[in-house]
Formats: C-alpha cells, sequence, structure tokens
C-alpha cells in the first residue's frame, strides 16, 4: 500500500491507460496525432500493430490493430478535458470533423448540470470521445 492512499481508495490506484482496438492503426494514429494533438510515445517494445499515445497528463490511449471491433455506443466513451474548448470546436470545423452535443445537435455544445460544457465526435473507428471544460 503506497502513502496517497486512503480509505475510499486503499490501494491508491490510479489511471494508467485505455486500450482500443481499431480496424486500420495507421488511419487512428494520424487522427489521434493530428486532430487530438497527442504525442506519439515508445510502445514498449510490442509490434508495429500496437501503437501508444500519450495526453498531457502522461495518462496513455493505447491503439491496438485487429479484425475483432465492438460495437459503438455514446453512452460507452473517452472524456478528455480542455480549459479552450471554444478553440478546439472551432479547430474540428476547420477539419471537417463533425461534432454533436448530448442529444446529438450538430456543431454545439450541452452544459451539464454541474455547469461544464462538453461536446462529442467520433474517431475512424467510431469510438465516441467526449471533450469537455472541466477543470480537474
Amino acid at each position: 500500500m503506497n502513502n496517497d492512499s486512503d480509505q475510499n481508495n486503499p490501494f491508491g490506484l490510479l489511471k494508467d491507460h485505455d486500450a482500443i482496438q481499431v480496424k486500420d492503426v495507421k488511419a487512428s494514429a494520424k487522427f489521434y496525432a493530428e486532430i487530438l494533438g497527442l504525442k506519439e510515445i515508445p510502445n514498449g517494445g510490442l509490434p508495429d500493430h500496437i501503437r501508444w499515445f500519450q495526453l498531457g497528463d502522461k495518462k496513455q490511449i493505447h491503439l491496438i490493430e485487429s479484425d475483432e471491433l465492438t460495437e459503438k455506443y455514446k453512452g460507452v466513451h473517452m472524456a478528455l478535458s480542455t480549459p479552450d474548448l471554444e478553440n478546439l470546436r472551432s479547430f474540428l470545423i476547420e477539419k471537417n470533423i463533425p461534432f454533436e452535443n448530448w442529444p446529438g445537435e450538430a456543431n454545439t455544445t450541452n452544459t451539464r448540470p454541474d455547469g461544464i460544457k462538453q461536446i462529442y465526435f467520433q474517431d475512424p473507428d467510431g469510438y465516441w470521445i467526449e471533450i469537455n471544460d472541466n477543470r480537474l
């Protein structure tokens, strides 16, 4: 047990990475690098069909090329936050990446009851990504 543990998290668990299966790792890697602006990092010596990307907080997203893809639902999504949601929205429009709010209205945000604005869009494999302006 580490010093960061407490009664609600006795093992001091922290997020390390998310892994998703993708049809074309090159196309997905391009999206995560060029649209989300994530830094590609070494994949720990794994084969080339597995590529790793790092967020600003050192958390990782692992892309694994596979023919075994899952169904995608908006309610099952990855959520990222940014202090600059408006410029991100403009960037998505410029890059012709469609986005919507939770109810599905195109090119607009919605505001959660806690005051956080959010948008949703999909990566090349149809995975839903939420971007919000939460300050964690």
